[in-house]
């Protein structure tokens, strides 16, 4: 945000929104400041994901996702300046970002939203954000229970094939997630399902999911229960729950997962306390000796209000983000940036 008085007043507008509802937490005063604001969209912002450029990390982009009947992608600059709209999609719920779909034998990246009121999955190649899948590829076919609504995508790292892994409104344990392989059928992106798997308390939702490429894992949050890891490759045939955490703490809900890579194996988890309008940070290694136990590294205060969705990368992407940047989703139409650095320095005081 170029003029910082815009930023102030937006924030003082948040502020008095919160304050008016007391059902939403007002922004705390040590709350951290974005670097900067998305321009606002017609609708509901919901799910944010990060594309990074290939030769130049400045020209990365943001995808996203506007939640309404007349809703879409959007895809951002790092100034939070709109660059395009994808075309409407019926509410369009969280969104992710994978590297080199092989499409008509070339290799694609490519955007995955789940588009609830269809029962679809959306494909669209990056970074020109146009639609791939020849009008959608329904999801949980055959079930009485669909309505996409979170998704994730892992790419298997020895042979680079790409799976979405697809949440809904509600579904029975055990099978509430559904595990997709994609690929190109000449110019068309396809799915199959592979795997159905998830436990859920029935407590709320699933709608927060996230993949660890490197590690292998898939975490999302049962809400108002806790966060569940298993394992992401479907080869694997397992489905068994290796972890669960960050069952105490929040406020109402665990939503929106971002998971910022130090290296390949070390960096943290931070998942959304949304009623709280803070951040819960773990540590993506777990602790020495115990990959699986995830203990509560801090609490950030952020200016978020009421935060669904999230992510975060730690590539140089130049100006402000040097270190990486943390982008999520807030009440007002928005999604703000944070340069990783103001992240760090709250873990840090910790």
């Amino acid at each position: 945000m170029k003029n910082k008085s815009i930023l102030l007043f937006l924030l003082l507008g948040f502020l008095l929104i919160a304050c008016k509802d007391d059902k939403l937490a007002p922004i705390a005063k040590n709350a951290v400041k974005p670097t900067a604001l998305t321009a606002a969209l017609p609708h509901d912002t919901d799910d944010p994901s990060i594309w990074i450029h290939p030769t130049d990390p400045s020209k990365s982009i943001i995808i996203g996702t506007d939640k309404d009947t007349d809703g879409g992608l959007y895809a951002f600059d790092l100034n939070g300046k709109i660059l395009k709209k994808s075309i409407p999609l019926k509410r369009p719920n969280n969104v992710d970002i994978a590297y080199g779909l092989l499409i008509d034998g070339k290799k694609t990246d490519i955007a995955v939203t789940t588009e609830r009121e269809s029962n679809k999955i959306r494909i669209f190649s990056l970074p020109d954000l146009e639609p791939i899948d020849n009008g959608g590829i329904p999801v949980f076919e055959g079930e009485e229970l669909r309505d996409p609504m979170g998704i994730a995508l892992y790419t298997r790292p020895d042979d680079k094939k790409i799976f979405a892994i697809v949440g809904r409104k509600s579904g029975p344990s055990g099978s509430y997630l559904w595990q997709y392989e994609l690929s190109g059928a000449g110019k068309v992106a396809t799915a199959k399902v592979v795997r159905k798997f998830g436990a859920y308390s029935g407590k709320k939702e699933i709608e927060a999911i996230a993949v660890d490429n490197e590690l292998g894992t898939i975490l999302y949050c049962d809400e108002q229960f806790g966060i569940r890891k298993y394992k992401a490759d479907p080869a694997l045939n397992d489905n068994k729950e290796i972890a669960l955490f960050g069952k105490t703490g929040f406020k109402a809900d665990n939503e929106g997962i971002a998971i910022y890579k130090k290296t390949d194996s070390t960096g943290y988890i931070l998942v959304s306390n949304q009623q709280a309008n803070t951040f819960m940070v773990y540590p993506r290694e777990g602790v020495k000796g115990n990959p699986n136990n995830y203990p509560l590294l801090a609490e950030i205060p952020t200016s978020t209000i009421e935060c669904d969705g999230a992510d975060v990368t730690s590539i140089n992407l130049g100006g402000n983000y040097k270190n990486g940047l943390f982008v999520a989703m807030s009440n007002g139409m928005v999604f703000q940036y944070y340069s990783w650095d103001l992240i760090q320095a709250r873990i840090d005081k910790k």
